[in-house]
């Protein structure tokens, strides 16, 4: 049957539209036979008909539909870039952040009930901590020294003199109607956080750049609350007087992956330093995310961000508990606030959420202000003396910072690439980077008999044995860190081994795998034991693999000569390690072999 219109065809069996008369939805049969006379009336309107396709028209091969899909989604990822760059040119976001994080202390900000989790609800709290009457804030001291050390480490100026205010909101998780925070006279001001390449930066800021950090103030933490729909909620005052800090930066970032950036490095800091316990991952440390756009070629002073001119409405973006979350967040929150103003709309100052997997930002309630929260100075608690002494003795013990560790490693003490570099640094809070020099420094006791030249690659031959070699174990057994499973000794003795070719890179791997699973022998014994020292093979004995493993496919053995496809070479130099003894075959010098029989 034929899609053709019934005036322009005298046989049409299906009419959808006709490129002449764009007439449509016309039905007329006419009998496949023409010896057979068909009597309808003409021109039937129906509202549609559709011919049931067959199996074989439905069916889309895997790999087609695969290769669909992937050219879709990289047209639609295309297509989102192209928007992005298009507003970017037009558009100007700023963020600024506020990051929340539990510090790590035995005693609460104001009373001393324990800050340790309990699974038992309700717990860990003294009478303050419930605001019952007559109670009093017991400021404790220690709760001083893990702010300090975040403050320093994040380039802050301590100050002398600080001050408590009270923050006063009426809601069910501050069961004393008011926050006691540090608004007015914070103990930090005037810090900076650098941000570079490596720590995930947006390609628009380059190499490098610098936020500055306003200032760190101590603050409580408010209840727990659960929701059990559709009407009931339970309070637990566990958490109530949690020390916290607050870190507020100034509205000096453009991107949402500069953002995500420098939550992640935030994180990062302050765990070297031990001002925390737990990251985001379990809750202990939050972040609230400003954001502001306005057009590129506005009156800078035709707005405010939060008093600052020269900076659109801005809106707070609450409680976000994931650096993703951060990143995604800022830019439904940036597309939300382009779409309101050139539609002709005005943004409005207010508090909005987030909920991971959406695409929209919601509104929480309307932006209170200053004068809404009503601070006052806390008439119960003094001022907050720190001395000079204290702070430069908190600075003197603190660890070394991770931008310090990376230019360390990448430097000509270890030669690490950055991709290497990070992540000894990130894992384990330095564990796995404590485990890394351990066994580099042994390897080099090891090998003070061979040429500096030879030495010269160790950290980063070390590198790769620590992070891919030993943790592609670990992850495969789903398995936390622990350096006691092969010690750094035993690692050393492994490449040591290797550099001096006693054995070849397989057999190596084979023994990090035996001492892996539990075999307690020393290296050189388990070695000798079980025959794994290299035997190296002659000439003659590679030529006669060589020619074994290019009868396999001599077929391959001429798209190697003819198109020189070496990437080929790789499945003859595999077949020759099955073939030969084991442990005896060196790849490079099969590979060698194998070129000069192929393509000589």
């Amino acid at each position: 049957m034929l899609r053709q219109c019934l005036r322009h065809t005298p046989r049409a069996a299906l009419s959808f539209t006709c490129p002449q008369c764009r007439h449509h939805n016309i039905l007329r049969l006419s009998a496949l036979n023409q010896s057979l006379p068909l009597q309808l009336p003409s021109y039937t309107p129906i509202r549609s008909l559709q011919t049931a396709p067959t199996d074989a028209q439905d069916r889309i091969p895997l790999r087609k539909q695969l290769k669909q899909d992937a050219k879709s989604a990289k047209a639609q990822k295309r297509r989102r870039r192209e928007q992005e760059e298009a507003s970017r040119e037009k558009w100007e976001l700023t963020v600024g952040v506020e990051i929340h994080a539990q510090l790590n202390t035995e005693a609460k900000l104001f009373s001393r009930a324990s800050t340790s989790s309990s699974e038992v609800p309700n717990s860990n709290v003294a009478l303050f901590d419930l605001a019952f009457p007559g109670s009093q804030p017991e400021f404790q001291v220690a709760t001083l020294l893990p702010a300090l050390r975040a403050a320093i480490a994040l380039n802050c100026e301590i100050q002398p003199v600080s001050r408590f205010d009270r923050k006063h909101y009426f809601y069910q998780d501050q069961p004393a109607g008011y926050q006691i925070t540090q608004y007015y006279e914070p103990f930090a001001r005037n810090g900076h956080i650098d941000l570079y390449k490596h720590d995930g930066i947006a390609p628009e800021d380059g190499d490098h750049i610098r936020v500055g950090i306003k200032q760190i103030q101590l603050e409580q933490d408010t209840a727990k609350s659960q929701d059990y729909p559709p009407s009931t909620q339970l309070l637990d005052f566990n958490r109530v007087s949690h020390p916290l800090i607050e870190i507020i930066t100034l509205p000096e970032i453009h991107n949402p992956a500069t953002a995500a950036a420098l939550v992640r490095k935030v994180q990062s800091i302050l765990q070297t330093c031990n001002a925390v316990t737990t990251g985001m991952e379990l809750g202990g440390l939050r972040a609230d995310i400003n954001v502001s756009v306005r057009q590129r070629s506005e009156d800078p002073g035709a707005h405010q961000y939060g008093g600052i001119s020269g900076l659109g409405q801005r809106t707070e973006i609450k409680n976000l508990s994931s650096f993703k979350a951060v990143e995604d967040a800022i830019i439904a929150e940036k597309n939300r606030q382009i779409s309101v103003l050139e539609s002709g709309g005005v943004i409005e100052g207010e508090t909005r959420g987030w909920t991971i997997g959406s695409t929209e930002t919601r509104k929480l309630r309307g932006k209170e202000g200053e004068v809404d929260y009503r601070y006052m100075p806390d008439p119960d608690i003094p001022p907050l003396l720190i001395g000079e002494d204290l702070v430069a003795e908190v600075a003197a013990s603190l660890p070394t910072v991770p931008d310090t560790l990376l230019d360390m490693l990448v430097g000509p003490t270890y030669k690490l690439p950055i991709e290497d570099a990070k992540p000894l640094v990130d894992l384990e809070d330095g564990a796995r980077l404590e485990y890394y020099q351990d066994v580099v420094d042994i390897l080099r006791s090891l090998q003070q008999d061979l040429p500096s030249k030879a030495q010269s690659d160790l950290g980063r031959i070390a590198g790769n044995w620590v992070l891919h070699e030993l943790g592609g174990l670990l992850t495969k057994a789903d398995l936390p860190w622990d350096a006691e499973r092969v010690s750094a000794q035993s690692l050393a003795a492994i490449i040591d081994n290797l550099q001096r070719k006693q054995i070849t890179g397989a057999t190596a791997k084979q023994v990090l795998g035996m001492l892996f699973d539990g075999d307690r022998r020393p290296v050189a014994q388990l070695l000798e034991e079980e025959n794994l020292i290299l035997r190296p093979l002659s000439r003659e004995e590679y030529i006669a693999l060589a020619e074994a493993a290019m009868e396999l496919n001599p077929g391959m053995v001429e798209q190697i000569r003819t198109k020189n496809q070496l990437g080929k070479l790789g499945w003859f130099v595999g077949q020759m390690i099955r073939m030969g003894e084991k442990g005896r075959v060196e790849a490079q010098k099969a590979e060698a072999i194998l070129k000069e029989l192929i393509l000589s």
